[in-house]
């Protein structure tokens, strides 16, 4: 194996941007931006556009598609065409 080539994993706080939650873990992204976390240390903090505090899959918010609808659209736009 290779000397000095593997990545280091710190402490990183993840903030949720859509949310606001944060959590902390280890990762190798780093960041400029820093955070006091709740122990009272100070950790890079990455902001994530959506996590699974945030998406629809897992929050069980998702959009339902109104089916019908378009298949009613679609006969009155088209009714007369065909046999």
């Amino acid at each position: 194996m290779k000397a000095d080539i593997h990545p280091t994993y710190e402490a990183v706080v993840f903030r949720d941007l859509a949310s606001g939650v944060a959590f902390l873990t280890r990762s190798t992204v780093s960041s400029s931006k820093t955070i006091e976390w709740e122990d009272g240390n100070t950790y890079p903090v990455f902001d994530v556009e959506i996590s699974s505090e945030s998406h629809p899959f897992y929050t069980g918010k998702q959009r339902i598609m109104d089916a019908a609808g378009r298949v009613e659209r679609f006969n009155a736009r088209y009714k007369g065409f065909g046999a």
